[in-house]
């Protein structure tokens, strides 16, 4: 059976799962939620972890990446994993992680946070590096884009008072955002055909305005989904369809809605979950990254400041 490594930290909250093509009898969680993001195929998520503070990127992954690992048998306790101080890319290196299954790994390539691309990019490649495994790259927006596809036929989208109705999603029209600070975000269009999100423009930041989209808004049903809806949503004055939080949630990670006319907007960050029909596709296809040259898409560069001297 084939596992692979799926590892999101893009944007302000880092996740981590493991998927697996074995029988459904390996999958954990709800089957409704796993199957509308793990595609056709025996493919299941069988372990995940996310992060529920902000910022928590360097720290996090690592430990996150032993955990599911440990918990999908990939790693045990004789095998160097889980001592204080040690990840999977430290004593775990006696550990053939490629015989016990694993057969790439796929990460979140951008745009997004340049520290939390960076962390994702040298843990994933120091894997690969030390797993003799291939690494996948999957577009920032294109997770999103899957997730909202998902969220469009859930009770999230098509069961709140004052939503539009997203349940059928053929032909629905999907803006992931990522916030870029200000009133900027990455984004690009995407619309649903054969049930598969189709990216139809380029990865660009926008300046939103009160106009912005206005002719998609107008034409038909949207979906706008990210960590960049919300500040969207606000601009257009959008109505709360649902509470920030669930009961039980925490507040910083619980997806929060608004609607305004045709559009549907979800306050997300990108989930690893969401990552695997993508990755999947990449996998079977053989398009892999160049382990040694791959770099994230940050789309646009690091700028560095230094404080101004106040004596």
């Amino acid at each position: 059976m084939s596992k692979i490594l799926l590892i999101e930290t893009s944007t302000t909250l880092c996740s981590v799962a493991l998927a697996d093509d074995g029988c459904a009898d390996h999958a954990r969680g709800s089957r409704e939620a796993q199957s509308a993001l793990s595609g056709e195929g025996c493919w299941q998520i069988v372990a995940s972890r996310r992060s529920e503070e902000p910022r928590q990127h360097a720290s996090l992954t690592a430990v996150f990446i032993d955990e599911v690992l440990r918990e999908a048998g990939l790693i045990g306790e004789g095998a160097g994993a889980g001592k204080p101080g040690n990840g999977p890319l430290a004593e775990e290196a006696t550990v053939d992680l490629r015989g016990a299954g694993l057969a790439a790994v796929a990460l979140s390539a951008g745009p997004g946070s340049y520290t939390g691309l960076r962390v994702g990019s040298s843990t994933a490649k120091g894997i690969c590096f030390g797993a003799g495994v291939p690494l996948i790259s999957v577009g920032t927006l294109d997770i999103l884009a899957w997730q909202g596809l998902a969220a469009a036929g859930s009770s999230l989208a098509s069961g709140q008072a004052g939503a539009p109705a997203l349940a059928a999603a053929e032909g629905l029209t999907i803006l992931p955002m990522i916030d870029a600070r200000r009133s900027e975000v990455y984004t690009a269009q995407y619309r649903v055909e054969n049930g598969v999100p189709v990216r139809k423009t380029e990865v660009a930041p926008v300046i939103l305005e009160a106009g912005s989209f206005a002719d998609l808004f107008a034409a038909g049903p949207v979906l706008v989904i990210g960590d960049g809806a919300a500040k969207f949503a606000d601009l257009l004055g959008a109505d709360a369809t649902r509470e920030a939080a669930d009961s039980g949630s925490n507040a910083a990670t619980a997806p929060a809605a608004a609607s305004k006319g045709n559009a549907l907007f979800i306050q997300c960050c990108p989930e690893a979950e969401a990552m695997l029909q993508p990755a999947i596709k990449k996998f079977e296809a053989g398009e892999f990254e160049n382990i040694a040259y791959f770099e994230p898409f940050y789309l646009k560069d690091f700028v560095a400041t230094v404080g101004k001297k106040l004596f």
